[in-house]
């Protein structure tokens, strides 16, 4: 499955135990949504989770969303239960595979899906959840496990802890992160990111193997601004979408991965022009006083391809 898919722009988690919320997130305006298997739902609950997750597979409306169960560890004793119940049901797009570290580990599932799957025409996708220092070291022989695999998660609170990072919210960067720079004896500082480079390198192995790249959660999910900031931010890398744990985060996260009225213009008259300069044998042409090449062009149709999948 190529990054071209379906739009994933919001991907919302909800524990799969919980009724009421799963109903809601059925309703929701999510392009994606979750049932949580694993870190939301405490271990007395798992066998509920797992009947909870089948039967709102099998009866509720998600209309045309893209539906996910997260299973538990690869080597939890619950697994093979939730590949024997969940396989075959037609409604089920995809599994999330949490801490994903181990490329055979990832083969070997695919084979026990395709096993259950049967002769169905459409195979359940897997997801990987990229969450450890170990699963990001090897997160290019993850993506090419199986053809099965079909997207990247990065799983930022469980990473952060797995570093030994010591970030107050999930999503967000210790404040201690700081570049200090001495200016005549007075201290200025400067926030650093701690995770430009595991979205940098998921991203990048998500690119160069054809699958989406979906961002992990804005902790602070009360907070409007940072949930569109921290959104933006993975928009403006080239992410696919981003994991949201509330639905008062799917509107702003949502809007942040839609191009503005005048990015979908300027593409078009870069689109346009370029076309006009390809007629007349040239590869490159100026547009509102910028020079535009076939690399802009690659980076204008993304934005265009969003824009259509908003519509």
């Amino acid at each position: 499955m190529s990054a071209e898919a379906r739009p994933v722009r919001t991907y919302l988690a909800v524990p799969a135990h919980r009724r009421r919320l799963v109903q809601s997130a059925a309703a929701s305006a999510a392009d994606a949504v979750f049932l949580d298997l694993e870190d939301a739902v405490p271990p007395g609950e798992k066998a509920a989770a797992l009947d909870a997750a089948v039967q709102a597979l099998t009866e509720l409306d998600w209309g045309h969303k893209s539906i996910s169960v997260r299973l538990n560890a690869v080597a939890s004793a619950t697994i093979a239960g939730e590949i024997d119940r969940l396989a075959a049901l037609p409604r089920l797009d995809a599994v999330i595979v949490p801490k994903a570290e181990h490329p055979a580990d990832i083969a070997a599932l695919a084979v026990e899906f395709r096993a259950k799957r049967g002769n169905r025409p459409v195979s359940v996708a897997l997801e990987l959840l990229i969450e450890t220092a170990l699963g990001l070291v090897n997160v290019e022989q993850l993506a090419v496990a199986d053809p099965l695999v079909s997207a990247l998660h990065l799983g930022v609170g469980d990473f952060a802890a797995s570093i030994g990072a010591r970030s107050p919210e999930i999503g967000a960067s210790p404040p201690g992160y700081r570049h200090a720079e001495n200016l005549a004896g007075r201290i200025n500082d400067v926030p650093l990111d701690l995770f430009a480079y595991p979205m940098m390198r998921l991203l990048v192995a998500a690119r160069a193997f054809g699958l989406q790249a979906i961002d992990g959660p804005c902790g602070a999910y009360r907070d409007e601004a940072m949930t569109m900031a921290s959104a933006r931010k993975a928009a403006a890398m080239g992410f696919d979408g981003k994991q949201v744990i509330h639905p008062s985060q799917i509107e702003p996260t949502r809007d942040a991965f839609i191009p503005s009225s005048d990015e979908v213009a300027f593409a078009r008259k870069v689109l346009a022009a370029m076309e006009d300069a390809t007629r007349n044998g040239h590869g490159a042409v100026t547009v509102d006083g910028k020079m535009i090449d076939y690399a802009n062009l690659r980076m204008i149709r993304r934005v265009i391809q969003f824009a259509d999948g908003c519509r």
